[in-house]
């Protein structure tokens, strides 16, 4: 019967897998001393390639062994001691920073929003001391600021608390922790943290906002007296919107908009038709007192007209477009975010940079028309994306009838829905026209960086039943 070869091989070998200590004892011994094995195992060690010309230089395992065994007997027990004050402050250390990231998550829940004062807001657990375990006799503490982005790499624990409240507590609550990109909430961070909120606007600027304000208050109150009781939807108590549109435009030009399309309820309405696309003011007149032809014009109420006009910026002109609005609330927005697609279509508007789309909502429609999720839920499709719409929220508190906010909807602000598509929720009291500049330029900044729907509510005070 013939044998298979792994038979012959196992007959005809000297050495097997247990063998392998025997050999190694062999090898340690001819390292040590040459002369202390035998010639056929010496002659076969020698004939090992060598490195370079030259015998290896090795050394036995074994001592290697022993020479790490003694190292870890030295060492054993010697231990190095922590001072205990170190290992508290490290501790304090670790609640500061959950601090922080409470006050990014939740700071906008004890921000002053409401010119109001409607409803007393309840103490936030999360921003207190004690919640992380920290006391006031730590507020002189040095602590490390970590990725908060306030200046120094240090600072005391008072400083600190000081600094989360300005940015995060004071006329703007902040919400984008919510947001699965952490680019998104590092932007956030790095363009809101360092100015702590409060940038320092020049002289120049301010004397454009008292401008704006001052135009658009004078408009209702001279609409007011001139007509009372006539129904027309003041923007009295929101006249931040007028300066609010003027810096999306200007700033949307700079990064190369030249056409912008408005969708927008009532309120308002008359008033950005006059300060923002240039009506005449005597065309506006007439149609108060009846004097406009039905012959020109669809005959619709002035609130529900529409307009378009260029507006010149040191950065070139841009067309703007009103669109035309029923009486249904919010059933302009697809309109407008479908005519935006055709026109940036038609401009081959791949960037999605030269058509920008702004609606403008009422808070109690937004959080209750069902057609605002329904656009929201088309905004990233590639068949409809616009490359991002910038919605604006006029709060005035009195939406659906009702005087107390807590029966207009279940969610804490009429904002919540547009967490559905991880929009970035920026909140502001409408009498900081300052703070409503500094989100309006978050806002458009924003949509030019991740090309993704932003919205910004203003509270405001309510205006005459009219």
């Amino acid at each position: 019967m013939q044998q298979s070869k792994m038979e012959q091989m196992w007959q005809t070998a000297h050495l097997q897998g247990s063998n392998l200590n025997y050999v190694e004892q062999i090898y340690e011994a001819y390292l040590r001393d040459p002369e202390t094995i035998s010639a056929e195992w010496r002659d076969y060690f020698d004939s090992l390639p060598k490195v370079n010309g030259e015998p290896a230089i090795e050394i036995a395992y074994s001592d290697i062994e022993t020479q790490f065994k003694t190292i870890a007997q030295q060492r054993s027990g010697s231990y190095q001691i922590v001072d205990a004050v170190d290992v508290a402050h490290e501790k304090k250390q670790m609640c500061v920073q959950r601090m922080i990231v409470s006050y990014r998550t939740r700071g906008h829940q004890h921000a002053q929003l409401d010119p109001l004062n409607l409803l007393e807001r309840e103490t936030v657990p999360d921003l207190t001391l004690a919640y992380h375990g920290l006391e006031e006799a730590d507020l002189g503490t040095v602590f490390r600021l970590g990725t908060l982005l306030l200046g120094p790499a240090k600072a005391p624990l008072n400083d600190i608390l000081s600094g989360l409240q300005k940015t995060y507590c004071s006329s703007i609550g902040f919400e984008f922790m919510h947001i699965v990109d952490s680019k998104v909430k590092v932007w956030f961070q790095q363009r809101v943290e360092p100015v702590q909120a409060h940038p320092d606007y020049s002289h120049e600027v301010k004397r454009q906002i008292l401008q704006s304000l001052t135009s658009a208050e004078g408009l209702e109150k001279y609409l007011g007296s001139r007509y009372p009781g006539t129904k027309r939807f003041g923007l009295e108590g929101g006249e931040s919107l007028i300066p609010m549109i003027e810096e999306l435009i200007n700033r949307g030009a700079a990064y190369g908009a030249q056409e912008m399309v408005i969708g927008m309820a009532h309120r308002g309405r008359l008033n950005v038709l006059v300060n923002i696309l240039g009506k005449k003011p005597s065309e506006l007149f007439d149609e108060f007192e009846g004097k406009n032809s039905i012959d020109y014009g669809s005959g619709d109420v002035k609130y529900h007209q529409g307009f378009s006009s260029n507006w010149i910026t040191p950065h070139g002109d841009v067309h703007l477009a009103l669109s035309f609005n029923p009486s249904h609330l919010e059933i302009v927005s697809p309109v407008v975010e479908g005519s935006v697609r055709a026109r940036q279509d038609r401009r081959v508007d791949e960037e999605k940079h030269r058509v920008v789309p702004i609606i403008i909502h009422g808070d109690s429609a937004f959080a209750g028309q069902g057609v605002v999720m329904e656009t929201f839920q088309m905004s990233q499709t590639r068949g409809f994306h616009t490359g991002g719409t910038i919605h604006i929220i006029i709060n005035n508190q009195v939406g659906f009838t009702t005087s107390d906010p807590r029966d207009t909807r279940s969610t804490e602000y009429c904002t919540d829905v547009a967490k559905m598509i991880e929009a970035p929720i920026l909140h502001v009291n409408g009498d900081d026209p300052e703070a409503v500049l500094f989100v309006t330029q978050l806002a458009m900044d924003y949509r030019n960086e991740f090309k993704r729907d932003v919205v910004h509510c203003f509270s405001e005070l309510p205006p005459p039943r009219s």
